[in-house]
């Protein structure tokens, strides 16, 4: 049995329906990251979770146990968000052990519990310091150790890293994936940012329009998405998405892809031959991953279907460890995630390796996956 069970859940505000009929599970342990686009309805459904905000239709369960109807204080659900909500006018000890204190925890037990989450935390040298006197990361785990200190059987993060400068947001990222790892709480996590998504999960939940895209792990979702917006939505840089023609050659059938110079450019589809057998002479969205087209020397060893063509480069971005060329395929820019040292040049025609193996194909008018 799941620890978290989302079943049917509808909400609507009036006539309009926010969420859709969302179904997810969660198993103890787990770190659900709901990742969508501003407006998906994503923090309405941590809301409904929460208690925050009512549920129109369905049921939520933790551990067994409707908490759909239970009033927010019964749920045993601890939540942090994106403001930090921290007393100004009490330190840090005070911030942590306030929900104790209101609670009647005796003081000595409270004691205990500030310092254990202060160690996990690694706050104990601000424990009398105002909230005017720390900083953003600093107020952050202030925030997670008022949570944790109550020892909940779920942890809700409502965006809680999105007021943070892009340095610190990669600190405490790091620092919520070892809270999480040394803890083992079960963590249902809300962001529009899909690296978080990425690195904090061990299942994410795409969301759209207050329905569910995809569900599942982090490599399902990065490299078998199940549709344009999910493959589009998930990856920095985002996944090559491409207009091509499905032809029948003598080798079997082959993608066809316009370039600005030297005809098209013919790929084989191997495997995915017989789910696009319909579709000869037809229009495909064709999509591969940057990491997936590169110079031939850095190109995986172990692809079956590595497949090499020229192409005319147009700019090139060194990135430190990678470098990042653009080119045109299809009518649009493709990017092309190449070796740091790898020695190419804008204006030039290179010689550039499609890993086909990674290669992925969609319906233009369902958008669906096709192979």
């Amino acid at each position: 049995m799941a620890f978290l069970e989302i079943s049917g859940l509808k909400k609507r505000f009036g006539a309009v329906e926010i969420l859709k009929g969302i179904d997810l599970e969660l198993e103890k342990g787990g770190f659900l990251v709901l990742v969508g686009p501003s407006g998906c309805g994503k923090s309405t459904l941590l809301n409904t979770i929460a208690g925050l905000e009512s549920i129109t239709e369905g049921d939520i369960r933790v551990d067994g146990r409707t908490i759909s109807d239970l009033h927010p204080s019964k749920r045993d659900i601890a939540m942090v968000f994106q403001s930090y909500a921290l007393y100004p006018n009490m330190t840090v000890a005070g911030n942590i052990s306030f929900g104790m204190e209101m609670r009647g925890v005796p003081a000595e037990e409270r004691r205990q519990a500030i310092d254990k989450v202060a160690k996990v935390l690694q706050i104990g040298h601000l424990l009398e310091r105002k909230p005017s006197q720390l900083s953003g990361g600093q107020r952050q785990r202030v925030a997670m150790g008022r949570a944790l200190v109550r020892d909940p059987k779920l942890f809700l993060f409502d965006e809680p890293l999105s007021n943070l400068d892009a340095k610190l947001r990669v600190d405490m990222r790091i620092e919520i994936k070892r809270l999480h790892q040394s803890t083992g709480t079960s963590i249902v996590y809300v962001t529009h940012d899909q690296i978080e998504a990425m690195t904090l999960a061990t299942k994410i939940a795409v969301m759209r329009d207050g329905e569910v895209q995809q569900f599942g792990s982090p490599a399902e979702i990065y490299n078998n998405p199940t549709n344009l917006f999910v493959a589009d939505f998930m990856g920095s840089p985002a996944m090559n998405l491409l207009s091509a023609t499905i032809e029948r050659g003598d080798a079997g059938l082959a993608i066809s892809l316009d370039r600005p110079e030297g005809g098209p450019l013919k790929l084989p589809v191997g495997a995915a031959s017989d789910k696009l057998a319909g579709y000869v002479g037809k229009q495909v969205i064709f999509g591969i991953r940057p990491e997936a087209l590169t110079d031939p020397d850095g190109a995986d060893r172990n692809a079956k279907n590595l497949v090499e063509g020229d192409c005319l480069i147009e700019v090139v971005e060194p990135a430190g460890s990678d470098t990042f060329a653009i080119t045109k395929l299809g009518s649009k820019e493709v990017v092309a995630r190449l070796r740091a040292d790898a020695r190419i040049d804008a204006g030039q025609t290179t010689r550039l390796a499609f890993n086909l193996d990674k290669a992925v194909f969609f319906d233009p008018a369902t958008q669906a996956r096709i192979a």
